[in-house]
């Protein structure tokens, strides 16, 4: 096989191995199709660099994800420049994907910040009411440890904030994939790169309309929340409250369809507006959450309750037809199955976070 050929084939293979995130590493991603391909030992000379590799994850990227790709850079750059005059104080500078352009579906905004704790960092998250963990990673190289402390916000876009000492700020990493310094950005920088890559916008309309959207996940949160005070009636619902019920309902669904992002939400979602007007549930959760669910959501929650009377076979003859004629029929009763299951007394269920997190991770994953 010719070397051209072979390393293509490889490039190939870890870029989608890295696109579907599978791996997350470049060096792990190529030994890992170099396995796949050729059944055994490769030469280091036959194996893609870095570059090759990203490269083929951008094609992955224009193919999969088209037009909504740019759209997608624009709005995470002006929502990185947003965070960044947050944390001015930190002298933050861009890097990673969306500074150099090359985003695809679940692209994290990378920022490194300078300080020397992280008390005042974590005190403007806080105060923006930003969900975040905060992990310490260490990393031998070279025969030497370090310690990075990187914190993970989960917003409308997935911010990494990596820390760095406060006399590091003049410091200037090398990229794994060219091997030169990063490329990077000040805040001034970034206001630049913006009006010289979108002269048509108004960048301070433009931050204000992005700090004024909500982070549909949050929403979520804030409406499943009040469901652990509703208390259902033990003869239907001998779980007890309806928090618990939509989490197991969540739980046989992700078994059912695990990466149905629509459906899964559908089984989260269905019971929220039981917190808001118990007598009409069903209109009033729909009216809470609309704008933030796609109209195959609504219609999942909207006829979630004749899916149980068509089970009973006490559903209409024209109104089973209606629902027939979608193409999510088969769906929709898989849902109502999902529903009945999710009644059991103390069985086993998701935290609501994790729950959240494995939808904000599959919605990452494949662009949603």
């Amino acid at each position: 096989m010719q070397r051209s050929k072979l390393r293509r084939q490889i490039a190939w293979e870890a870029a989608r191995l890295m696109y579907l995130r599978e791996e997350s590493e470049y060096y792990r991603a190529k030994q890992k199709a170099a396995h796949r391909i050729c059944q055994g030992w490769v030469k280091p000379a036959d194996l893609p660099s870095n570059t090759e590799i990203r490269d083929e994850i951008q094609a992955f990227a224009r193919l999969h994800e088209g037009e909504a790709r740019s759209t997608n850079l624009r709005e995470m750059r002006i929502e990185a420049l947003r965070f960044m005059r947050l944390l001015a104080p930190y002298r933050p500078r861009l890097i990673g994907s969306v500074m150099t352009g090359h985003v695809r579906a679940g692209s994290d905004i990378d920022l490194h910040l300078f300080a020397e704790n992280l008390d005042g960092i974590t005190a403007i998250l806080d105060e923006q009411g930003l969900v975040y963990d905060v992990e310490r990673k260490r990393i031998r190289k070279h025969n030497e440890e370090r310690v990075f402390t990187h914190i993970h916000v989960q917003d409308r876009f997935p911010f990494e904030l990596t820390i760095y000492p406060a006399d590091k700020a003049h410091y200037v990493s090398k990229s794994s994939i060219t091997g030169k310094a990063i490329e990077r950005a000040s805040i001034s920088e970034l206001e630049t790169l913006l009006s010289r890559e979108y002269p048509d916008i108004d960048l301070e309309a433009a931050i204000t309309t992005a700090a004024e959207k909500i982070d549909r996940f949050q929403l979520y949160q804030s409406l499943l929340l009040p469901l652990e005070n509703v208390k259902q009636n033990l003869k239907y619902h001998p779980e007890g409250d309806a928090l618990y019920h939509s989490l197991q309902v969540f739980d046989h669904a992700r078994d059912a369809l695990p990466y149905d992002e629509e459906f899964l939400l559908a089984a989260l979602l269905h019971d929220v507006g039981k917190a808001i007007d118990p007598q009409e549930h069903v209109a009033a959760g729909l009216e809470a959450l609309d704008g933030f669910i796609t109209e195959r959501i609504k219609w999942f929650i909207e006829h979630h309750m004749e899916a149980h009377q068509d089970l009973d076979g006490t559903l209409g003859a024209r109104a089973k037809r209606r629902l027939k004629e979608s193409p999510d029929y088969d769906d929709l009763i898989t849902l109502a199955r999902c529903d009945r299951a999710g009644r059991q007394r103390g069985a086993e269920a998701p935290e609501l976070d994790e729950a959240l997190d494995y939808l904000r991770d599959l919605s990452q994953t494949f662009g949603g």
